[in-house]
């Protein structure tokens, strides 16, 4: 199985050319769109993949077993009968794919919403049941290794107990609060144990209608996409399918941009509940809508009949609220308070502000230096010219160069890429001309990419935060700025590991006579990046110049944690000349190591992060009340260790900058976000090494200009 790390979302890092074979088209009169995606998107992979594999039989096992995990990873709808009835297919959905036959997936899915109204039958029978609080039983959550159940009875016995793990710790949670809420006041009306446990069974009867209700909402053709992207994804763990949909948000992804209303929309039962107002967006600049509002129907400019979309899947009632810049639209909306009132918006462009870079001042000892937090390489796949990452920063850059900052630090931790030619650019302002990254193709012609730029627009003290999670572009910059001693990486061991280049191909360039609406995309590895210096970051990513543990260190998150990446290697290095603007490097890195190796804080964090690993082993728990009582409080006590984590508070001080204060006064909300920002970073131990190591970077480096940033030539 792939690593399904949950906070874990890496993208891709994007080549802007397009794939260039197009001899082959497809016409689509006449013919199933399953097949022809099976069909089209097959060839596009024979014709563009980086590292063809071959379609055998163990390609076929592999989508054997993923798929049907996939489908139920917790066990508990499929039988070892169903399985009997699949494994005829076990070594034939290879000659399924080249033959565009996909009665593999028509049985699997079937069956699957077979499987779903049966246990939708069974399940509110067991929760009407008496569950026994004093069990002696215990419950394996390591469903990955778990064997499917032999029939109906034993699934219901599966079912039946995970369900009463559900309870038990909702019962747990509430047992525990009521005990805090009777200590802080004698007033509270304690609740017995059939009150508190009727309380944990409806919660875990509301978690498994949405569980139902999300899995209704689902299409025959979603389930398809995810056979397309089980299929696909054997190639490699970047290569993906995107349907029109799921396009769509990648872009926004990518970009930061959406048009549309500015409000976050989630699925609420039947309703479709606002959750957040996007700072800057139509609904944000009207004031009329708020979070806990319900949309209840939706009526465009040019329509007499609004839509109702109470029971609406939420993709579909997406597709209605939003659309082009300058339109109108009409909610119907149930507020807060429970009065229903008709909202006219015009929609705009909305731009997602936690996409973008942001810096800040830190002061110490009355010296001022430079932060940017950039979260990924973002760009408009239809217009890089317009707002990217590389132009964002060189804007935060000259802005914390008029505040007279004396090194500068970019913060690239939990950043998972995006676009090549973003960072390109980007190491462009730290290096006067030179290659930057080499790019193999999947017929080893090797391509030099530069820094073609004269002049630089930060010359002085540069320190790059980096972690396990820092993947793809962030990788290529920090590699380069580490071989050509341009700057100090402070972090993680290594980071993600992910040394490939992806083109997305809009498969509807190959479509002749187009009848079956949009295919989609196709998210396709096309070339493998390497470090100036020759050698990949494939699965070894870049190894910190000053390592220091963070909560990630001991578990699986790395592209080496997938069943199937590309294999590392090395190429010829490329024509560079190292930067020796520092004195004493060596000398520096060593110091703050030393630093780092015997401070309290980071052997706490150390500590914590093997901690976390062992909770996420733990896979057996009790069912007994008492037991689990005594688990949960055992590891109360031990994560009462880490609360210290919290309480500690560097030295620095963090400030906006002129223009960003100027912007809190119409702009609450960006002042809230702010100061909570400074508020985590003043509990960030990484950040007040990374301003020691600018100390010391500050001391030693040669010919440091601190004038206004010129224009590059």
């Amino acid at each position: 199985m792939k690593n399904k790390f949950a906070l874990l979302c890496i993208a891709v890092l994007l080549a802007v050319s397009s794939c260039s074979f197009t001899t082959k088209k497809f016409d689509t009169e006449g013919s199933d769109k399953d097949k022809i995606l099976i069909e089209l998107i097959t060839y596009v992979i024979d014709q563009g993949h980086y590292d063809k594999r071959k379609i055998d039989n163990g390609f076929s096992k592999n989508v054997y077993k993923e798929f049907i995990e996939s489908l139920d990873p917790m066990k508990r709808h499929f039988t070892q009968k169903d399985l009997k009835d699949f494994d005829e297919y076990k070594t034939k959905i290879d000659d399924q794919i080249l033959e565009k036959d996909i009665s593999f997936f028509n049985l699997v899915y079937n069956r699957y919403q077979e499987r779903l109204e049966d246990t939708k039958q069974f399940y509110g029978s067991i929760l009407n049941e008496d569950f026994d609080l004093n069990s002696e039983d215990y419950i394996n959550t390591d469903y990955e290794n778990l064997d499917f159940v032999k029939n109906t009875k034993a699934l219901k016995e599966r079912w039946k107990k995970q369900l009463q793990f559900s309870i038990l710790s909702n019962y747990y949670s509430a047992f525990e609060t009521q005990n805090a809420q009777a200590k802080e006041s004698d007033t509270i009306e304690i609740k017995s144990t059939d009150e508190l446990k009727k309380e944990a069974i409806d919660l875990t009867r509301e978690s498994i209608e949405r569980y139902f209700s999300n899995s209704e909402d689902l299409r025959r053709e979603d389930w398809f996409n995810l056979y397309l992207n089980t299929v696909v994804s054997q190639f490699d763990p970047h290569t993906g399918y995107l349907a029109p949909r799921d396009k769509d948000r990648f872009d926004i992804s990518m970009s930061g941009k959406l048009e549309g209303i500015g409000a976050r929309l989630q699925k609420l039962r039947d309703n479709v509940k606002i959750v957040e107002i996007i700072s800057g967006g139509p609904a944000w600049r009207g004031k009329e809508l708020e979070v806990g509002d319900l949309i209840m129907k939706v009526k465009q400019e040019d329509e007499k009949q609004p839509v109702n979309i109470t029971g609406m899947r939420l993709d579909d009632a997406v597709e209605l609220i939003k659309g082009p810049k300058g339109t109108k639209v009409t909610l119907t909306v149930k507020k807060v308070d429970g009065t229903f009132e008709n909202i006219t918006l015009v929609r705009d462009v909305v731009e997602i502000e936690e996409t973008y870079a942001k810096s800040t001042l830190i002061k110490k000892d009355d010296i001022e230096f430079g932060f940017i937090n950039l979260p990924k390489f973002y760009f408009n796949m239809n217009n890089y010219g317009e707002r990217n990452a590389a132009s964002d920063v060189e804007e935060e850059i000259k802005k914390l160069k008029k505040s007279g900052v004396q090194g500068l630090v970019i913060d690239l931790r939990n950043n998972g890429g995006g676009s090549l030619s973003a960072v390109v650019e980007m190491a462009g302002l730290f290096i006067d001309k030179g290659p930057v990254v080499q790019v193999k193709d999947k017929d080893g012609n090797v391509d030099v990419l530069k820094d073609k730029k004269s002049g630089t627009i930060w010359d002085g003290p540069l320190v790059i935060l980096v972690n396990e999670l820092s993947a793809s572009a962030s990788e290529i910059l920090a590699a380069a700025m580490q071989d050509y001693k341009r700057a100090v990486i402070l972090g993680s061991r290594q980071t993600y590991g992910k040394g490939t280049v992806q083109n997305v191909a809009n498969l509807n360039r190959w479509m002749r006579n187009n009848s079956l609406g949009d295919m989609g995309a196709l998210k396709l590895t096309t070339q493998k990046f390497y470090r100036i210096s020759g050698g990949s970051t494939q699965l070894k990513g870049v190894e910190s110049d000053i390592r220091v543990p963070d909560r990630y260190s001991f578990i699986d998150i790395g592209e080496r944690d997938y069943d199937n990446p590309l294999p590392y290697d090395k190429i010829k290095e490329a024509d560079y000349k190292v930067w020796s603007g520092y004195e004493g490097l060596d000398d520096i890195i060593a110091a703050s190591q030393k630093r780092m190796d015997t401070h309290q804080q980071i052997a706490l964090i150390e500590e914590q992060a093997k901690w976390i690993k062992a909770q996420r082993d733990k896979n057996e728990f009790p069912l007994n009340f008492q037991a689990y009582k005594q688990l949960m409080t055992e590891n109360d006590a031990k994560a009462k260790k880490f609360d210290s984590l919290n309480d500690y508070k560097n030295s620095l001080t963090f400030k906006s900058l002129p223009s960003e204060i100027k912007a809190f006064e119409s702009d609450e909300a960006l002042k809230d976000k702010r100061e909570n920002w400074h508020n985590n970073l003043q509990k960030d131990i990484y950040v007040e090494e990374a301003v020691s190591v600018l100390e010391d970077l500050r001391q030693h480096t040669k010919n440091f200009k601190l004038a206004e940033a010129s224009t590059q030539n």
